[in-house]
């Protein structure tokens, strides 16, 4: 489809562009001898051993080792900045500049209690104008499923957010009850703070792991057991082991035999967010149509509407944030009044009337506590689950 320019974004890609002439006059003018020279004092920063370790590096693998060098860096810088799209993948030309990232900051009150009423229902309202170009065109703007933007598939491909078979599956979803999730909410790297995301980065690197690079088996169980052994210092027990081969296989859907990257960056980091944040400050997280998603789920649980449901259906209940990918639930006639045609909506009232065993009551905080780790991670378009519910 056509797109739409407003009048603010085409005085900035005019900006843009005399920008860039400026820059390329200025590159002209620059003399070769003064480039090998900053290049020169740049490579003699750093200390003696770094040196000779770089030698000795370049003399083992040759003439490509410097192209590797720089390919890796750009590797960490993309991962710093949280960027999933390579720049070599897509021609830019014509494209608009994807958006810088702001990572989000912690505040003093993220680890108090949230008011989340089970009572109040939420309005959900969508912006009225693509999140790009910020043109309204009606029905051709697609919804996030998480959160309020809108988009324009022209202005998604021109992003380089939608290429080959996902312009497919969000023409296909996004009107759909299963949803679409933006580029925004389909990254939950996204979620993690600059220090966060240092600490994460560093443990990556500890452990050998390259940026891009899709893991086998073998690579995800090799990295687990390091990382337990720096943080315990002892081996990692057989039942944690076991535990992570299933999180492998619930990362490769499809049985491919390896996971992709952005599928293990996503279960990094809500790990990450698990280990690092209290739960009062995961729930903060929740977008207002996630929240009334999982309102729509406790009263569809909450049969006798007490305010309690049962340990079991909790429990199994995590399990449905997960439902959004199986195609079979687009067509499914059954649903519950409270869900709103959310697709999973029939599978939790089906729980309900399934017998549980007896054990603890949980209130409406307790399971928005219990279950809003699994409601995040849910939330990218990639049919791997990351975050394993246990059984």
């Amino acid at each position: 489809m056509g797109v739409l320019m407003s009048r603010r974004q085409t005085v900035e890609r005019v900006q843009k562009v005399s920008l860039a002439v400026s820059a390329f006059k200025d590159g002209l003018r620059e003399q070769p001898s003064t480039r090998r020279r900053a290049e020169a004092g740049t490579a003699r920063q750093g200390t003696l051993e770094q040196e000779v370790q770089e030698g000795e590096e370049e003399a083992l693998a040759g003439p490509s080792q410097p192209e590797e060098s720089s390919a890796s860096k750009a590797a960490w810088e993309r991962l710093r900045d949280g960027r999933g799209v390579e720049p070599e993948e897509f021609d830019r030309a014509n494209r608009f500049t994807p958006p810088a990232f702001i990572r989000p900051k912690r505040e003093l009150h993220d680890d108090e209690p949230p008011d989340i009423s089970l009572e109040q229902r939420e309005q959900i309202v969508n912006d009225e104008m693509c999140e790009i170009c910020e043109v309204w065109t009606a029905e051709s703007l697609f919804p996030c499923r998480i959160c309020h933007r809108v988009y324009h598939d022209g202005c998604l491909r021109r992003m380089g957010y939608l290429q080959k078979d996902s312009a497919v599956e969000v023409t296909e979803t996004a009107h759909t009850e299963t949803g679409w999730s933006c580029y925004y909410c389909d990254n939950l790297n996204l979620l993690l703070t600059e220090e966060e995301m240092y600490s994460l980065m560093e443990t990556l690197r500890n452990c050998k792991i390259i940026p891009g690079v899709c893991l086998t088996l073998d690579d995800f169980l090799h990295y687990k057991h390091q990382v337990h052994k720096q943080q315990f210092e002892r081996t990692m027990p057989e039942a944690q082991e076991e535990q992570a081969a299933l999180q492998f296989n619930a990362l490769d859907p499809d049985k491919k035999g390896h996971i992709e990257w952005q599928d293990f960056l996503s279960h990094e980091s809500i790990q990450l967010l698990q280990k690092i944040r209290p739960q009062n400050a995961l729930l903060r997280l929740l977008t207002p149509k996630e929240r009334e998603r999982a309102r729509a789920a406790f009263l569809a649980l909450d049969q006798d509407s007490d305010g309690f449901i049962g340990e079991g259906e909790c429990r199994q209940a995590r399990h449905t944030w997960f439902r959004k990918h199986q195609k079979e639930m687009l067509s499914c006639n059954v649903r519950h009044p409270h869900f709103g045609g959310w697709p999973w909506g029939s599978s939790v009232a089906r729980l309900s009337n399934e017998p549980t065993p007896a054990c603890r009551n949980i209130d409406w905080p307790g399971f928005l506590r219990e279950n809003v780790a699994y409601i995040l991670a849910a939330r990218p378009n990639s049919a791997a689950l990351h975050l394993q519910p246990l059984a």
